[in-house]
């Protein structure tokens, strides 16, 4: 079981890595290995398609102590895992994918407030959110799975400064896209560098 479990572990790593290549990030290793632990931990749950992440933040939110960070711990990694591998989800829910970002961000951030001994990760996934968002993004490329329409690909990069959106973009305009002044001030930073 072990040995099944180390090869497992090990091709996920080896997926994680080659999708960050392909999108040009290079994750801290503390945070690429939770990542890696993550699509472990949840994939196999068909019942992940079935929540309501504003409903279980807020459920997070009402209870206290470690089942609070149990709860806010998964509502953080759905929303990564609805974001980088389930984008579209977003919008058969009529809302913006960067909705799951804002929610999974402040789910992490309120970790990195806690006690937890892994508070120091979480307030890290708050601020990489998005650069994580785009290696599983990257994953999907890689297996040739439809991504987001350039509309929705527009938004998402605008709202949170998405590289994978941006590179979406450009691949079906075949131009670079430019920044949206007003963006900032919705909170996003959809800038060229």
């Amino acid at each position: 079981m072990v040995e099944n479990e180390n090869g497992q572990l090990s091709q996920w790593h080896s997926l994680v890595s080659d999708a960050e290549q392909q999108a040009g990030i290079q994750l801290e290793p503390d945070l690429e290995s939770y990542l890696v632990f993550t699509l472990m931990r949840y994939l196999s749950r068909s019942e992940m398609t079935q929540r309501v992440m504003a409903l279980d933040y807020l459920q997070a939110a009402l209870s206290q102590g470690r089942e609070q960070q149990h709860q806010l711990r998964d509502v953080g990694d759905q929303c990564l895992l609805y974001c980088g591998l389930f984008p579209r989800r977003a919008e058969r829910r009529r809302v913006r994918v960067s909705y799951y970002v804002d929610l999974g961000r402040s789910a992490y951030r309120h970790l990195g407030d806690s006690r937890d001994p892994l508070s120091t990760l979480y307030a890290e996934l708050a601020l990489t959110f998005v650069m994580a968002m785009d290696v599983l993004q990257a994953i999907r490329n890689m297996r040739q799975e439809q991504m987001l329409d350039p509309l929705n690909n527009l938004e998402l990069w605008q709202d949170t400064g998405s590289a994978m959106a941006r590179q979406a973009l450009e691949q079906v305009t075949d131009a670079t896209p430019q920044a949206d002044p007003e963006a900032r001030k919705r909170g996003g930073n959809g800038r060229l560098h």
